[in-house]
């Protein structure tokens, strides 16, 4: 999940002081533009912020981080406590549980007072031993952390003279020689790959630009493939680049024409099939490629494996089972919760694939890892994710078990596992107080070992906080899960009894993606305060299997928001918080949940921090021109061409639905670069929420990072600083600002 962003002018923090505060917020200027829809016109004052090279745009985002600054500028030691508190949690200089793949064991390093790491490798010394190698644990930062350590990238030498940067997909060649990766020094997320010789460490002269993401190797390491963008930023094309030759001569292997779907591509764990993945929201279409398959010949060519049919998503794996080369599709074809079954090396419709795990209403399959001796199942029940375990033999598929772990609300997932024929999964595992964890399990001894939990430094101990699930009614009756960490004692009043305490409420629900429990340092502020914090399983999200994400999108969408508002009543009904002291947090499409609750319900929230929020989605929606307008037409439906979910979407977009009523204080946090959310949805936001407001809303809050993209800042410093701003604006708003932490 990305936490919301903020930021500067130029070089300046949004929350740095300013030379001379304001005295009142800054008024938008109304340039009113209008549009036929349907036979409706729609009024727009504010669509003149889109303008992003303009000068009058630009000041007046100026304008509103030098209000945001002079609002809060009473938080500033408050900020800094929070930061201190988090830097102090953290083990600055740290490494990463080794991986292995192929000849080496890879990790990643990071090293106190540098805001990036490093990214590292060691030699594997004996081929059968799966021990991940453990480094001396006073290892200086300068000094080599393993023995035989070489730097793949220092990642601080990269982002030198840089405001910004992020390193996107990283990737070695099979026979270990050379590295490709991905940077973007602008936020945009349109990233530039170079290449180096590891055996010299020279970058070679090659470069590829406007790469979605990063490269993959074709087996015989001088091939390479990448997606580029179209004028969308939807993923459109596949090439494959030869090392030596200029971009301008890559060969291009697909080129997808409609405009809902994405490209991307991939090889098998097996490291025998290329495979380029071409999708929209709710269809899938997978080539191959059989690297195995003798030049000249049709296996040779890239072939379609299943053509796309309307609403029908799969996934492709190879295998190897009880002898026999076969390929692993996930799919929907027989019901929506998934079915995962095999299939021939060839051509194969829906109608020849044979079910392995039947579909079972109960229970979500998302994903399934395949290596020489097991099948890793990832799935979801009633809530839950969970890793499912079956055993290859020679006869075939042999036992089906679960890997079980104590907590009652946890999230588990297999990461890490790049080598096909290894005998142990690598997994993750977290809960809202157990810092991350990483086990090594054993399939043949079924043997499960802690390799390492995040270390919390100061004394921190699970046992000191208490979680739960409870459980919400909707508007219609379905239960929504909630998950909810505190101190443990935090809510015991001096009779003996429960008080309700400051809480935070988060949300996302859309896309089908899961806001699973997961621990944060950061977070430990709120709750040494005596803050709970939540989240809100809402419709939307993919928690509770397909029929939850049905339920929240298209002309269901209103769940989401109903769900969220009676995910906030519960808490205070049952005791849990009290409306002026709980505030509710989202980001992305989460930031259209903000909106729309707090059209919906201002008088629940004493607070609303809305990240990079998709508020003006009617907008966004009727101009296909946008960043990924049509590829969304599956998950908002399609407003210009249906009169119907026009008038769906008007009656809930956030931005269409601001009203002269009461609404609770608004921190909005966007970043100038965002091509997901574009900065202009919350800067005109609260252009209107101000205007509507009978003392032009003093405490609605517009803070813009003017160097980032849609997760906000980069580096971790300034993340964290990023974060302690947002913090402390939350306890202040809990009426906890002056709380001593225990």
């Amino acid at each position: 999940m990305s936490e919301s962003s903020a930021a500067p002018s130029g070089t300046a923090s949004p929350d740095a002081e300013a030379p001379s505060a304001p005295s009142a917020p800054p008024v938008a200027d109304r340039r009113p533009t209008s549009r036929e829809i349907h036979g409706l016109t729609r009024t727009d004052d504010y669509e003149w912020l889109r303008e992003k090279e303009s000068d009058d745009v630009t000041g007046y985002l100026e304008a509103e981080n030098a209000w945001t600054r002079a609002r809060t500028a009473h938080l500033g030691d408050l900020r800094q406590q929070v930061f201190d508190e988090i830097k102090a949690r953290t083990r600055e200089t740290d490494l990463s549980v080794p991986t292995r793949n192929r000849g080496h064991w890879y990790y990643a390093r990071s090293f106190e007072g540098r805001e990036y790491g490093a990214s590292c490798r060691v030699p594997v010394t004996d081929p059968d031993d799966w021990t991940p190698p453990q480094p001396a644990e006073d290892c200086a930062p300068d000094e080599p952390a393993l023995p035989g350590e070489e730097v793949l990238l220092d990642l601080n030498a990269l982002a030198e003279g840089h405001e910004f940067f992020s390193l996107g997909g990283s990737a070695v060649s099979l026979d270990g020689r050379l590295l490709g990766y991905a940077v973007d020094t602008v936020g945009d997320e349109r990233y530039t790959v170079r290449f180096k010789d590891l055996t010299t460490g020279d970058l070679l002269d090659d470069e590829l630009t406007g790469v979605m993401g990063g490269v993959t190797w074709h087996p015989n390491g001088v091939d390479c493939l990448y997606s580029t963008v179209d004028e969308s930023w939807r993923p459109d094309k596949v090439w494959r680049h030869r090392l030596g030759t200029a971009q301008a001569d890559d060969e291009l292997v697909h080129h997808e024409t409609d405009g809902r779907f994405f490209t991307g591509v991939g090889r098998t764990r097996s490291e025998r099939f290329l495979v380029v993945a071409v999708g929209s929201k709710t269809t899938s279409e997978y080539r191959y490629l059989d690297t195995h398959a003798e030049p000249g010949t049709p296996e040779a060519a890239w072939q379609v494996f299943a053509e796309r049919v309307e609403d029908v998503e799969y996934s492709l794996d190879h295998a190897v089972i009880a002898g026999e080369d076969l390929f692993l599709v996930t799919h929907n074809a027989t019901g929506p919760d998934f079915e995962l079954a095999t299939a021939p090396l060839a051509p194969t419709p829906a109608s020849g694939w044979t079910p392995l795990i039947a579909h079972d209403p109960s229970v979500r399959l998302e994903d399934v890892d395949a290596f020489a001796g097991h099948l890793v199942v990832h799935q979801r029940s009633n809530g839950l994710t969970q890793l499912r375990i079956l055993e290859l033999g020679p006869g075939g598929v042999g036992e089906d078990y679960l890997v079980e772990f104590d907590e009652p609300v946890y999230t588990v997932g297999s990461g890490g596992n790049p080598g096909f024929a290894q005998p142990v999964v690598r997994i993750g595992y977290t809960t809202l107080a157990v810092p991350s964890s990483v086990y090594d399990y054993d399939v043949r001894t079924r043997e499960l070992t802690l390799l390492r939990r995040t270390p919390v430094l100061g004394g921190y101990d699970p046992a000191d906080y208490e979680e739960h699930r409870l459980w919400a009614t909707a508007d219609d009756g379905e239960q929504v899960p909630i998950s909810v960490v505190c101190r443990i004692g935090a809510r015991e009043d001096d009779g003996g009894g429960t008080r309700p305490v400051p809480t935070l409420l988060y949300g996302y629900g859309s896309y089908e993606a899961s806001i699973d429990p997961y621990f944060s340092v950061a977070r430990l502020s709120l709750l040494d305060r005596g803050a709970a914090f939540a989240i809100a399983h809402v419709r939307g999200g993919g928690e509770m299997g397909r029929r939850w994400y049905d339920q929240g999108k298209t002309t269901t969408k209103k769940n989401t928001f109903s769900d969220f508002v009676a995910c906030a009543r519960h808490l205070v009904d049952t005791g849990w918080a009290t409306p002026d002291t709980l505030v509710a947090e989202g980001a992305s499409a989460g930031g259209m949940l903000m909106g729309a609750v707090a059209n919906q319900a201002p008088e629940l929230f004493g607070g609303i921090v809305a990240g990079v929020p998709f508020v003006d989605a009617l907008t966004t929606m009727l101009d296909a021109t946008l960043p990924l307008t049509v590829t969304e037409y599956d998950e908002w439906g399609n407003p210009e061409a249906d009169p119907e979910v026009y008038a769906y979407m008007a009656s809930y977009a956030p931005y269409d639905n601001v009203g002269d009523q009461a609404y609770p204080p608004i921190l909005a946090e966007t970043s100038l670069h965002d091509t997901r959310v574009l900065y202009v949805e919350p800067a005109k936001w609260v252009a209107k929420l101000r205007a509507t407001g009978p003392d032009s809303r003093p405490d609605v809050l517009l803070r813009t990072e003017m160097a980032g993209g849609h997760g906000g800042v980069s580096g971790r410093y300034k993340s964290w600083h990023d974060r302690a701003f947002t913090l402390a604006w939350i306890l202040d708003r809990m009426g906890l600002a002056g709380t001593t932490p225990r």
